[in-house]
């Protein structure tokens, strides 16, 4: 299946309409293919990016920035290292967004993610990212009690207002020369929990899991809520939401990497100094060889010792 039509399946253009339980997070969009064969796939999707990103790079038009959001153990860390890891890392910045700090309290919840936008040329990878503000802060009020935000200010309508300015901000961006990813990796309960178990299992992975993970596993109905509204007011033409069935890792990291490459392709990416420079081009050529050629000939005269 072409990238195109496999990324258009989770595409949510109807935002609208949209409802989380239609998407199967155990979903592989009917491919036919096994792990093993999807892993050949990725890693030729991989050279391509790596074309594409070179390309990205040189151009200095574009930027594209890429928004990972999922519940824990959703795969987040998996995408950028098995998606991207043929990507020069001059050309790619990855930022991973934990609890703000003292700083980033005392600014505006979008202030962390700006600051951290990728330049042009470049691609950005948000492991987490301004979204958390109505996730996580929403599922959790007490968060944002400790926002510093004046008491007028926090009234029922403050995630319709965040959304809002979410959209807003996005389109900025894509006006602006961003194209703007975003990706929900969907993982059905059942399997977090046997992803958990697997880092308690497994001391090599035991470091990603914390205490408070099986805490918030209880609020997961309050999650997908809050996931459900955040898409259907912040999945916009400029800047739509893509839901990856994450269940299978190998089917999330096809799904990412098919978007990715659509975005890049329809870009048309070019090598600066093409055809448009032949005339400067052939004058630069000239005088290099011709610095060459006399550089042969005084080593021909030199007298030998």
């Amino acid at each position: 299946m072409k990238p195109d039509k496999l990324v258009k399946r989770y595409r949510i253009t109807r935002p609208a309409n949209f409802k989380l339980s239609d998407f199967d997070p155990a979903d592989t969009g009917g491919l036919g293919i096994g792990k093993d064969e999807a892993k050949k796939i990725i890693a030729e999707h991989s050279r391509r990016l790596a074309r594409l990103q070179e390309k990205l790079y040189a151009e200095d038009k574009w930027a594209v920035l890429m928004i990972l959001q999922g519940m824990d153990a959703a795969g987040k860390d998996g995408i950028v290292e098995h998606v991207l890891y043929g990507v020069n890392p001059l050309g790619c910045d990855v930022h991973s967004f934990k609890a703000p700090n003292s700083e980033e309290l005392d600014h505006d919840f979008l202030w962390r993610g700006a600051r951290r936008l990728p330049e042009r040329g470049r691609i950005g990878i948000f492991n987490r990212s301004h979204y958390e503000e109505c996730l996580v802060v929403r599922v959790h009020p007490e968060i944002l009690a400790r926002q510093k935000l004046p008491p007028r200010l926090v009234t029922r309508n403050i995630w319709k207002e965040r959304f809002d300015d979410i959209c807003a901000f996005e389109r900025h961006l894509v006006r602006s020369g961003t194209v703007v990813l975003k990706f929900h990796l969907r993982i059905s309960r059942e399997e977090q929990r046997r992803r958990f178990l697997e880092r308690l299992e497994n001391p090599a992975k035991r470091w990603k899991f914390a205490m408070g993970d099986v805490a918030e596993r209880k609020l997961w109905n309050r999650y997908m809520a809050a996931y459900q509204d955040m898409i259907r007011n912040t999945s916009t033409p400029d800047a739509p939401w893509i839901v990856v069935p994450a269940d299978h890792k190998w089917f999330s990291r096809l799904v990412v990497a098919a978007a990715l490459i659509e975005a890049l392709e329809k870009l048309d990416l070019k090598f600066p100094l093409s055809g448009e420079h032949s005339a400067e081009l052939k004058k630069a050529k000239a005088a290099l060889d011709a610095e060459g050629g006399a550089q042969a000939a005084t080593r021909r005269t030199k007298p030998r010792a």
